[in-house]
């Protein structure tokens, strides 16, 4: 049996228009679709009510008399950027309309216009405010479950980075923040965020290497119903979600270069374009951008756009890696931990010396995403604290990590091959990838000469 979905909640409107019988409709009409609504007969009563007022929707008129309804609009996202935008405009204004649109309405519809109509532009509405809703409550409830996101470290790299985010967080620049992967740069784009003037509307973060291709387009900008096969429904898209807030696009190099392209145009003109739709529209987003890769490189074989590269980096951060703050690691564990165990007393002592030190002298090629790793392992062994070097991952011990070939006399080609393997193994802390692209064979061929030798040991 399936569940009903919840029909969104009513909308607070501000409807504005110099004719009679239309204010006296909207009047009726839109409570009775559940709304409240303001009615106002021309557009400085409307700037009026904006004043004194915040609605969620505003209905105007594009025609009217002291204050013409794209003036009406930009004082509405002056006093309220969240606030939505429809205009009703005559066939013969349908390019007052697209103006309307590039100053950041939500939609239009051309008089006259059927109330079904109305109605179902309002049900959109109601839908992406309850989106961006939900998406504030869930960011709160997770806050309070892993706590306020925090820039662990005193490392002078970690100071330079919060004088950088304190700078620029207040202005409206696009930002590139640069950094190896799990090095923590979603955090510095959220502490870049919650420091700005954009702090209480939406931060959505997008991983660009994790879309599919073929949907990177309406995830990014929405589509209208219809726009391509399986497109049931219109979808609002993340940029619009952002809108008076912040979007975070993380691994930017990994975007496809037509992608690059549509990209280039919102950052140069903040007009977005549904995927089937003929009309841009304006959104308000700041955007902040992440790479571990090397653009320029990127550039020089044609994979990115030098244009677009020379737009998202209005302004650089570079995120230093775990192993170039070495100092940081014991206060980065400790907090980890208490994530993990938030009943730890707060005087206890979490990591014994040993521990501290062969964390300490790990390479970290994974970063604070690895170390988080590891700490929930050692939190899961560990029953009465400090955590020892015994309850960290088994790399980490002072034990033999790797068998040692023992030949008497000359060494057969595959005691060779397998001495070169494990040396390698210790010198990348067991990351087969890296060891893999090290002695320049695949994964699976590493995998099976690993697999052949603990038979052949286990038949000695």
């Amino acid at each position: 049996m399936k569940t009903k979905t919840k029909p969104p909640s009513g909308l607070k409107i501000l409807f504005a228009d110099d004719e009679p019988t239309l204010q006296e409709l909207m009047h009726l009409e839109l409570p009775r679709m559940g709304h409240q609504v303001t009615v106002c007969p021309d557009g400085l009563t409307a700037a009026a009510a904006l004043e004194r007022n915040r609605y969620d929707c505003i209905l105007v008129d594009l025609d009217m008399p002291g204050l013409n309804g794209i003036e009406v609009i930009m004082r509405a996202k002056e006093l309220s950027p969240a606030t939505d935008a429809i205009v009703l405009t005559g066939k013969s204004s349908l390019d007052s309309a697209v103006a309307a649109l590039r100053q950041g309405a939500f939609e239009y519809l051309t008089k006259p216009c059927k109330l079904v109509e109305l109605q179902s532009l309002l049900k959109r509405v109601a839908e992406k405010r309850e989106l961006t809703n939900k998406y504030r409550a869930l960011r709160r409830q997770l806050d309070r479950v892993e706590g306020d996101p925090k820039l662990i470290g005193e490392s002078s790299g970690m100071q330079q980075v919060r004088r950088l985010i304190e700078r620029v967080a207040p202005t409206t620049s696009t930002i590139l923040i640069r950094g190896e992967t799990g090095s923590g740069k979603e955090l510095v784009a959220r502490a870049i965020h919650d420091q700005s003037l954009r702090a209480e509307m939406p931060f959505v973060a997008i991983n660009c290497g994790a879309l599919p291709e073929n949907l990177i387009e309406s995830e990014l900008f929405g589509h209208r119903k219809g726009a391509f096969t399986g497109a049931e429904e219109q979808r609002v898209g993340l940029f619009e979600v952002a809108h008076g807030g912040t979007i975070f696009l993380d691994e930017i190099g990994e975007l496809p270069r037509a992608m690059q392209a549509k990209l280039l145009r919102v950052l140069e003109s903040g007009e977005i374009r549904r995927v089937g739709d003929n009309d841009s529209f304006t959104v308000d987003v700041r955007v902040v951008c992440a790479t571990h890769r090397d653009l320029e490189a990127m550039v020089a074989e044609n994979e990115f756009r030098e244009d677009l590269m020379f737009r998202v980096n209005t302004f650089e951060i570079y995120l230093p890696s775990l192993r170039e703050r070495v100092d940081d690691i014991p206060r980065l564990a400790e907090h980890l931990f208490r994530r993990l165990r938030p009943d730890a007393l707060p005087a206890a002592k979490l990591f014994s010396p040993t521990a501290l030190s062969a964390l300490q002298s790990h390479k970290w090629p994974g970063n604070v995403r690895e170390l988080a790793n590891v700490v929930e392992h050692a939190s899961i062994l560990c029953d009465e604290l400090p955590v020892s070097d015994e309850h960290l991952p088994r790399h980490f011990s002072s034990r033999q990590l790797h068998p040692q070939v023992k030949s008497i006399g000359p060494m057969t080609l595959r005691e060779l091959e397998m001495q070169a393997i494990y040396e390698s193994l210790e010198r990348n802390d067991s990351n087969k990838p890296s060891v893999a692209e090290e002695l320049g064979i695949s994964l699976k061929t590493l995998y099976n000469k690993l697999n052949q030798s603990a038979d052949l040991q286990k038949s000695a």
